[in-house]
């Protein structure tokens, strides 16, 4: 059944490209002699002229094993890193046994809950964010997975408090979210079904894999308490003070709390999920860096997307800043794209260079296993900006994208370095 659910160009493509090509060259070499096939072990049969059918079905079946044992180990290390309660251990190069043991799992086992909210979560990522979705495939076994959690929560929490359609509705979520994570964390001992209970009766359906699959059991709570109150920054847009960003200062803080309490989860995950030793200070080290890293990355996201906030009445360049260039936060609004607010947007820009290139250093501290697929994932947003500051880009829903290959040559790049 897996075989046929797969997508052709996982299964057919994979056979019939290199079966021809094999084809192709047998032909070549039997009509030139280079090799023969004795009279009396063939069948005289041909698939065309110059290719016998014993040759043609080697090569045929030859590739449908590879590309069927390929499917079959792919299957395997999916049902280890999906399901730890049925793995709870896995090993970066599981043994044969443990693949076999995979294998042999009845589909009955499967928790298809979890299954339903990956493919949610995953779906999320591809959609609200391209840059990360191309990071997130260079990612491996269980911290990828657990990375997409925590970018769906993320999602989804954002999107119950800047989707809300009043104030009060939007506060109401923000109290909803404080509860559930004092719930994830009451005391020593974590209550799943309470957890669960919660999460079905609180939030829309749409939202409650996000909040059941968060895996709060190796996460810290003050980060995730942190983003909560970032919210309410946002919230504070449509109360008697719209413009809340009154300096740099304030601007610094609402992207700590946005973005480099993000940071510092993925750090976290990644220490949890791997086998190197790290000290202590180490550690601390590399998140409060990777907290500076989220707040440059916010300072990019702000600065794309400049005219879709000011769409939506809302103006993050610190108040400060405008009026230092003779403008309001009512002008930004009316007019996003002026010459005055574009010196502005490569002001921010430049200060998040500057804190990029100062905390990119700590990527090279994190385990083996994370290092490249998080210096793509810095390196892919980050190009955002770099496009922004040269102003030659192209729009896709009021926002700056980088074109495909760009992103995939940044990729490779980052890659390649280790």
């Amino acid at each position: 059944m897996l075989l046929l659910r797969l997508p052709l160009s996982n299964t057919v493509l994979p056979i019939t490209i290199p079966t021809l090509y094999l084809w192709a060259v047998d032909t070549i070499a039997l009509r030139r002699g280079t090799w023969v096939i004795e009279s009396g072990t063939k069948l005289g049969l041909h698939l065309w002229d110059g290719l016998d059918i014993e040759e043609a079905f080697f090569f045929l079946v030859t590739n449908t094993l590879i590309v069927f044992g390929l499917v079959a180990f792919d299957n395997a290390l999916a049902i280890l890193n999906a399901f730890p309660t049925l793995f709870p251990t896995t090993h970066p190069l599981p043994s044969p046994l443990q693949l076999v043991k995979a294998l042999l799992v009845p589909v009955s086992q499967y928790d298809h809950k979890r299954i339903n909210g990956l493919r949610e979560a995953l779906g999320r990522l591809r959609r609200k964010s391209r840059s990360f979705y191309l990071a997130s495939g260079c990612f491996q076994g269980r911290l990828r997975i657990d990375l997409i959690l925590l970018y769906s929560f993320c999602r989804v929490a954002d999107d119950l408090v800047d989707e809300a359609p009043s104030g009060s509705e939007a506060k109401h979520w923000i109290s909803k979210l404080t509860e559930y994570l004092d719930i994830c964390y009451a005391g020593n001992a974590r209550n799943p079904e309470r957890r669960r209970d919660f999460v079905m009766q609180s939030f829309p359906l749409k939202a409650q894999s996000a909040l059941l699959l968060l895996p709060t059991e190796y996460l810290s709570p003050s980060p995730l308490y942190d983003l909560v109150k970032g919210f309410e920054t946002d919230l504070a847009f449509s109360s008697d003070t719209p413009y809340p960003i009154e300096d740099e200062e304030t601007l610094q803080l609402y992207g700590l709390r946005v973005a480099g309490t993000v940071a510092e989860l993925c750090l976290e995950l990644a220490f949890h999920h791997s086998n190197e030793r790290t000290t202590e200070q180490q550690r601390r080290k590399i998140i409060k860096a990777g907290g500076w890293m989220g707040i440059a990355l916010q300072y990019v996201n702000i600065s794309r997307d400049i005219k879709v906030d000011a769409i939506n009445g809302r103006v993050y360049l610190p108040n400060e800043w405008l009026e230092s260039s003779d403008l309001k936060p009512e002008s930004v609004v009316k007019d996003p794209c002026s010459a005055a607010v574009e010196a502005l947007r490569q002001r921010l820009l430049n200060i998040a260079m500057r804190i990029y290139g100062d905390a990119k250093g700590a990527i090279e501290l994190l385990p083996s296993e994370s290092r490249a697929p998080m210096r793509v994932a810095v390196e892919s947003y980050v190009e955002i900006g770099r496009v922004l500051q040269e102003g030659s880009y192209k729009l896709k829903a009021g926002r700056a994208t980088v074109p495909k290959a760009r992103r995939l040559r940044v990729a490779w790049t980052a890659l390649r370095k280790g």
